[in-house]
């Protein structure tokens, strides 16, 4: 085989007709509001109740208002973007797929390498702070566990294992092997929790407001705003795992755009008011603490509150934790069904109708991150990967448009392609604010990934003009 014809295998297109049809065994139980509430579910969590607090003290005050706006706008505009192809190509893997199909089969690849960075990785993150919060809470009815057994490994202080991190890390996998309906009745449950803590924190946290602590407003200047952005777009990387569930979803070109736009408005509307408030209570530099949300209340001597908002803090991050660990399950189910990974991963039981043992082999791995290794900088890794992707997914809006102008679309992104540049430059410049080590460290990922499809992905290809023969 010459050369240009080997290069032009590796960006061969998956046909759009095809997709959602192959295999045919997931279940289509969702609707708009489980979608809207699996969206919650996975956005309001970590963000309110961990990453608020960092990003006021280190970067924005209370200019943390910005960032959180900001980052929303930037996302809303990838988000109508994400709406067009998931309406357009109602099936599982998200930025994957809609780039399998939009540039070809070795970006498809790069982009679910990089999705299994963010869903992976992000899992084991947001479980660590599960931990965390429930160690605390423990401690609140004077129960301790082994200390050897409180965090990730090292030595020097005495401890080996996250035991709590891996524990519930699995115990979310066996819910998600249950059937999606029954995750997503489990997150509705939860969702409406936290949202009532959250609620409750408004609702009592605006009569202890101070405006004296919103001076100076950008303390940082604007270059702490943008950095501040960067840091809590981890807080956003929820609504893209709406998409992935496309074909678990009843009417996926009408619910996927309402359960992906509506999610994204009301995360942002919440984050907004939360971090006013919360800036408004406690002076900023003092919010550089891992639980900033219960810290405010205890800081006007609301301790029975803040009890109340860790409780919630708990439900919250164990709502990210299923939804990005779902995301993870059906990214994989979809890179396998088309040979890119190994057929284990889309092996789909009867009976749940769900990737079970795929599943249970990513929960495994992720538990042992989480309990292993500690993930601090991975946050930064988890933007830098989900701003990648959505970089990528917004300018593979105009490619689609040009190259498939006649497709039928639920929904359409309005002022093409003035918005899709624009989602991508913001995405791109937010990229530019992250630290050099996070730069590095993902090119490191992107490598390994493109070793492990040259050796194996490539050959095994559905689309593999030698493996159809």
């Amino acid at each position: 085989m010459r050369t240009n014809e080997k290069f032009s295998l590796l960006f061969r297109k998956k046909p759009i007709a095809s997709e959602g049809n192959e295999g045919g065994a997931l279940k289509r139980a969702l609707g708009p509001l489980d979608l809207t509430t699996l969206g919650v579910g996975a956005i309001i969590g970590t963000g309110i109740f961990v990453l608020t607090g960092v990003a006021a003290a280190k970067y924005a005050g209370p200019g943390l208002v910005l960032s959180f706006l900001l980052a929303g706008i930037i996302c809303a505009f990838a988000a109508l973007c994400y709406s067009e192809f998931a309406s357009t190509i109602p099936a599982s893997g998200s930025a994957y797929t809609y780039s399998y199909t939009a540039f070809g089969e070795v970006i498809a690849w790069i982009l679910g390498w990089d999705l299994i960075l963010e869903y992976g990785f992000a899992s084991a993150a947001v479980a660590s702070g599960w931990s965390g919060y429930f160690q605390t809470l423990l401690s609140g009815f004077g129960l301790e566990l082994p200390h050897a057994l409180t965090s990730a490994f090292n030595p020097e202080k005495g401890t080996y294992f996250d035991i709590t991190a891996a524990v519930i890390t699995l115990i979310i996998t066996f819910l998600l092997t249950r059937g999606v309906k029954e995750a997503a009745r489990a997150n509705g449950i939860m969702v409406g929790i936290k949202i009532i803590v959250v609620l409750i924190f408004i609702g009592v946290g605006v009569f202890y407001v101070q405006p004296a602590n919103w001076h100076p407003f950008l303390p940082f200047g604007f270059s702490g705003v943008t950095a501040g952005a960067a840091t809590v777009f981890f807080a956003y990387i929820g609504f893209d795992a709406v998409s992935t569930a496309a074909e678990e979803v009843k009417r996926p070109q009408r619910d996927l755009p309402i359960g992906i736009i509506a999610s994204l408005a009301v995360c942002t509307i919440l984050y907004i008011v939360v971090s006013l408030i919360l800036t408004g209570i406690v002076p900023f530099s003092m919010l550089n603490v891992s639980d900033p949300v219960a810290f405010a209340f205890e800081f006007v001597n609301l301790n029975g509150l803040s009890w109340i908002v860790s409780l919630g803090a708990i439900t919250g991050i164990t709502t990210v934790l299923l939804v990005m660990m779902y995301g993870q399950t059906r990214l994989l189910y979809s890179m396998s069904r088309d040979g890119l990974l190994s057929p284990v991963f889309s092996k789909v039981s009867g009976k749940s109708q769900t990737p079970a043992v795929g599943s249970w082999l990513a929960g495994m791995i992720v538990a042992l991150f989480s309990g292993f290794i500690s993930l601090g900088h991975l946050a930064e890794l988890t933007n830098i990967g989900t701003l990648f992707a959505f970089a990528v997914v917004s300018l593979g809006i105009i490619v689609l448009r040009r190259n498939n102008p006649d497709l039928k679309r639920g929904f359409r992104v309005p002022f093409v392609p003035f918005i899709p540049i624009l989602s991508a430059i913001g995405c791109v410049y937010l990229m530019t604010r992250l630290a050099a080590l996070t730069w590095i460290t993902f090119f490191g990922w992107l490598i390994i990934g493109l070793m492990i499809y040259f050796a194996y992905g490539r050959h095994h290809s559905h689309l593999n003009p030698l493996r159809r023969k």
